[in-house]
Parts: structure tokens; sequence; C-alpha cells
């Protein structure tokens, strides 16, 4: 896992979250990038250098964030952008490849029922980059015990085990499979990947009628240090993700959720 971006916006958790990414990349060897985007309409007539002004503020802004962390030897760039903060991050991957965002909830939206806010849900929903989401609260240390909920066994695109087997890897990562049964389920959902089983030290199966109150129903009995979902059509935030913002009362985790997802 070479390249880990930071999409940092106006919450007062920002530095916490940079700190957790830095620790994690130390703990990964990863190069650290941290972005903010800005938008910057101009008029006819106005001063040509007022996008040149206003990235050099916004990258001084980042400065000041960056200054605030211990970067012990971990690699930090920092990058603005003008544009939509979505545009931003597929820029940045395009020039420097990024293997894994980490980002907090609510990276702008400071309503206490919002566990997703507009930013972050936009930025998981739209982009195809594995993305680690670090509640407020949470510092880093090595996982030990994964929980991976999914409904299904099927895995048409392998290539999204790819940062779950790197975390496997690299954390020694004990892992249980908990398959939530719903009720349109079908026979061949059953039936696990082989990579997905290979990963697996342990496998739950439970009824439930969404995976996420099989989540609840297992979280407090496997006490994991980190959630792991997918991000597909019949994956974990299906309904959840028909829109950007997640509230508390359809989706509480205080813990990281690793989102899988193809790398496009």
């Amino acid at each position: 896992m070479k390249n880990v971006l930071v999409p940092i916006g106006t919450s007062a958790n920002a530095v916490n979250t940079l700190q957790y990414a830095i620790d994690f990349a130390e703990f990964m060897g990863s190069n650290v990038y941290v972005m903010q985007a800005f938008t910057l309409v101009t008029k006819a007539g106005s001063l040509a250098n007022v996008e040149k002004i206003v990235a050099e503020s916004t990258t001084h802004q980042l400065d000041e964030i960056v200054s605030q962390v211990d970067k012990r030897d971990v690699s930090v760039t920092i990058t603005a952008y003008n544009g939509d903060v979505v545009d931003g991050v597929r820029a940045v991957d395009e020039q420097y490849g990024i293997d894994l965002i980490i980002l907090e909830p609510k990276t702008t939206d400071i309503r206490e029922e919002v566990f997703l806010g507009h930013t972050s849900g936009s930025i998981i929903k739209q982009t195809n980059i594995p993305s680690l989401i670090i509640p407020e609260g949470n510092t880093f240390h090595a996982y030990k015990n994964g929980l991976v909920a999914f409904k299904s066994g099927i895995v048409n695109h392998e290539s999204i085990l790819d940062t779950l087997i790197q975390f496997k890897n690299a954390f020694k990562l004990y892992l249980n499979l908990l398959l939530v049964k719903t009720p349109r389920y079908k026979p061949e959902d059953l039936v696990l990947n082989p990579i997905l089983e290979s990963l697996s030290d342990s496998l739950q199966t439970t009824e439930n009628t969404t995976t996420f109150e099989g989540v609840l129903e297992h979280i407090q009995t496997n006490h994991p240090d980190i959630l792991i979902v997918f991000r597909r059509k019949r994956g974990f935030f299906t309904k959840l993700w028909e829109k950007n913002i997640i509230l508390k009362r359809e989706f509480r985790c205080s813990i990281p959720l690793l989102v899988l997802s193809v790398k496009k």
C-alpha cells in the first residue's frame, strides 16, 4: 500500500484524522497526500491571479494543520484543488495513484445526528478507491480482529479483495466472516468465493432483514477492532448509499470502517 489520501475539510477533528492516517502510513510504509478542495468562480474582469491567491491560502491552511501533527518519518505532501472534492480526489489519484482514502465521517457537516456527511459520503459513493472511515475518538493501533460483513459470497471482481488481503497480511489480522442471509437471498449467495474463504479464520451465518442488523447482532460478541464491508451493488450500504448523507439512526459505528471497492 504505497499512497494514502486524506481529504481535509473544516471539521475540528481534522488534525486527529490526519494523525491517525500518518500513524497508519508509518505502520504500512505508505506516503500520505493531504488534499483540500476549494471552489472559486471568477467573473469577467476579475484578477487573473485570484485562483493562485486562494490556492496559496488553502495551502497555508493545510500547512497549519500538518504543523500540528507528528509526521514521524512519513512523507506528507499537501495539495489544494479548485473544484469539487470528488473531482479533486480523482485528480490526485490520477497523478499519484492512491491505494486508500482515510477520512472522517463528517468532514464538513456538523449536525450531531449525521454519521456520514455529504462530502465524505460523496467521496465513498462516487469514487472507486477503498476507504477507511475513522470515527472521532479513535487513535491508531495495529488491528487484531476484523469483522467482514456481507450478504453474498459471490465476488464478481476479485480485485475488490486486494485491500483486504493487504490488511490481512500486514496486521496478521484475524478475520471473522459474517454471512447475513437476508430475505431475498439466493442459494448461490451462500457459496463463498474461494479467495474470500481462504482469508477467513472463522465463518458465521445469520439470518436478518439487513446486513446491518446482522452486524449489530454480532459486533458485541466479536469485539472487532475494524469493521469491513463491500461497496458493491448488493453490498452493505445498498440502500443507505441512495443518498450521500447517512444518519446515525440508520447506521452508527464507533470503530474504523473499511469500505472495500474495485479500484479501476
